[in-house]
This record gives structure tokens, C-alpha cells and sequence, in this order.
């Protein structure tokens, strides 16, 4: 059952992620996206770990995604607009581009091949005391909040620049 539940899940993730970047609207892209969220939270339970799948869904489908839409409806952006072919610069769209995304592409897929041939079958030797920490909240909350604090506090304010980029943007052609 867990194998069709992560090839479900998985299957959801990827789809969405594609939809995300082959739709021309961009708010269909973020609702997209959001699923993309929710398949990945899923992914997060099938390993064992609900708290990072709850905060995958209150974080980033709940606050992030509402800041994206915010910022979209903000900038009135209806529909993405095709590429423009320059005839001075017709570089662009010619073969040396795709070549190089092609051999990136080969890249990548060397670079799976060989993870994925060196993946072990046998699971992680499970620590009683490793596993009682990771799965604790208040452990979780204790590293966030005094090793990892300024991690948060410089992408809240990451956050509130680009929002203030965003009201900035769409000021203009008000």
C-alpha cells in the first residue's frame, strides 16, 4: 500500500510541478503550485515524518502561497505573453542554446543514474535515541529557534522586500 501511496503522491508532485511551469496564467500556476505542496506533504508522511508534512502545508501552501497569489493579483498579470523573436538577435532561438540545455538535461540524467545505482536496499540502522530527538517538536523548535534564528529572521525579511518590490512594481503602472 505505501508503494502506491508514494507513486500517487509522487505522480501528483511532479504533475503539478509541470503544470506550474508549462501554464501561461499565472494563477493557475500558484494553485498548481500549492498542489505540488500537497503531494509533497504526503511524500513527507510515507516517511515517517508528519510534523515537516504539516509545516509543508501550513508554511508554504498556506503563507507563502497566499503572499505569491497576493503578489500576482497585485501585479495584474492575466496571461504570460509568447516570446518576441528579434530579427536582430535571432541567436536566441537557434540550436546553441537547446545544445546547452540538452547536454545539462544528460547531465542531470547521468547524475540520477548514478545516485540511483548507489542507493543501498537496506534500510538506515534506526537509532532509538536519534529517532526520539528528530521526531520531537520541541527539539525541532529548540534548534529553529537558537541555531537556526537568523536563517528565519533573514527570510522574513527576504519576504518583505520582495513584497515591497512587488507594491513598488504595480505602483508604477497604477
Amino acid at each position: 500500500m505505501d508503494l502506491v501511496l508514494f507513486y500517487l503522491f509522487a505522480a501528483i508532485a511532479v504533475g503539478a510541478s509541470i503544470g506550474v511551469i508549462g501554464q501561461r496564467y499565472p494563477m493557475y500556476s500558484v494553485l498548481l503550485l500549492i498542489g505540488s505542496f500537497i503531494g509533497l506533504s504526503g511524500l513527507y508522511v510515507l516517511l515517517d515524518s508528519p510534523f515537516t508534512a504539516v509545516t509543508q502545508i501550513i508554511v508554504y501552501a498556506g503563507a507563502i502561497m497566499v503572499l505569491f497569489l497576493f503578489v500576482v493579483m497585485l501585479l495584474n498579470a492575466p496571461r504570460e505573453e509568447g516570446p518576441v523573436i528579434d530579427p536582430r538577435r535571432p541567436a536566441v532561438f537557434s540550436t546553441g542554446p537547446r545544445r546547452a540545455g540538452g547536454l545539462l538535461g544528460l547531465a542531470f540524467l547521468a547524475e540520477m543514474i548514478w545516485a540511483l545505482w548507489r542507493v543501498q536496499s537496506s534500510p538506515i540502522d534506526a537509532d532509538a535515541e536519534v529517532a526520539a530527538h528528530v521526531s520531537s517538536v520541541r527539539e525541532i523548535g529548540i534548534q529553529l529557534f537558537t541555531q537556526h534564528a537568523f536563517a528565519f529572521e533573514v527570510t522574513s525579511v527576504l519576504i518583505l522586500v520582495a513584497m515591497v518590490g512587488a507594491v513598488v512594481l504595480a505602483k508604477r503602472n497604477l
